[in-house]
């Protein structure tokens, strides 16, 4: 398996000086299989996905019929906003199947991703894309595509609806969480507060507990993780609990105790600065090799793993 990052920023592009190293592009991964990359899929439709698709009309359409897989983590507006710029979508022999969760019952996927083409936002309708597509709707499942890659998905935390994907070809695993936060106690923790209930509380801790083992599990010996750690662990105690999103600390050290080999930090806050990213790799990274010989990454756009 070969996966490329095209995208690794969260919440909004976020081009300009400061941001040049890393990219300011949303989450966008393309992993490709086979004995010469013959088979593909797509991982998020961020605005890298734009990029994305432009290389391919130049680099596989002359080689025949655009046919691919996108695999939405999510539908928040970072991770869906450059599907309406994939151009393969306006060629008539592109086949496209787009997978997914939705939150809401009474939407469809096809309606949630291609609310965003309606003359209101976008110069071209969904009824008017020219590409043969179809869509699933999906929960926590495993599927088998070509060549005998397994996909499984698994329920993350977040605000929404959301999955991780794992990956295996071959012996090799390679794990998607894009948008995640660890479990925690939602019931009141605090003994001194006049409603708490010990017996609540030692619930709710259990059962974050167990959840947050079935993460670990999901990640267990993983060859490359690509994790959510949009903020450090000072950022996320201040004032971000319940937005959804990992520190860089604990993203490290959940990956370490599943034994994953290379953990790949991603979905860098708009905020975040190159020389601020350099500054947490030069921190992190050494220590982290030298105590648990897990390889860290911070993603750039462009790498190749």
């Amino acid at each position: 398996m070969k996966a490329k990052l095209w995208g690794v920023r969260g919440s909004i592009p976020c081009p300009g000086p400061q941001t040049v190293k890393y990219g300011g592009n949303t989450l966008c991964l393309e992993l490709s299989w086979g004995t010469e990359d013959e088979y593909s899929l797509i991982v998020d439709a961020g605005s890298g996905i734009r990029s994305l698709g432009n290389t391919w009309m130049k680099t596989r359409f002359p080689k025949g019929p655009i046919k691919t897989r996108i695999f939405f983590s999510h539908t928040h507006w970072d991770h869906i906003l450059g599907f309406p710029f994939f151009t393969p979508i306006f060629i008539p022999t592109s086949e496209i199947e787009v997978f997914g969760p939705v939150t809401f019952e009474e939407d469809s996927l096809d309606l949630v991703i291609g609310g965003q083409l309606q003359y209101r936002y976008f110069p071209v309708t969904m009824a008017e894309l020219s590409a043969q597509m179809t869509y699933h709707r999906l929960q926590e499942t495993t599927m088998n595509l070509e060549l005998g890659l397994n996909i499984r998905t698994k329920y993350l935390n977040h605000p929404i609806t959301c999955l991780g994907y794992r990956f295996e070809h071959e012996g090799k695993v390679v794990v998607t969480l894009f948008d995640h936060e660890p479990y925690r106690n939602l019931f009141i923790t605090d003994p001194s507060h006049p409603d708490f209930d010990r017996e609540v509380f030692e619930e709710g801790e259990k059962a974050a507990e167990e959840e947050n083992q079935k993460i670990q599990e999901f990640m267990h010996n993983a060859d490359v993780v690509f994790h959510d750690a949009q903020y450090t662990e000072k950022e996320y105690r201040k004032n971000r609990t319940g937005w959804g999103h990992t520190s860089i600390e604990t993203a490290i050290n959940n990956a370490h105790r599943a034994g994953v080999k290379t953990l790949v930090l991603l979905h860098h806050d708009p905020e975040r600065t190159d020389e601020e990213i350099d500054n947490f790799d030069r921190i992190y990274s050494p220590l982290v090799q030298k105590k648990s010989g897990m390889k860290l990454v911070f993603a750039q756009e462009g790498m190749v793993f």
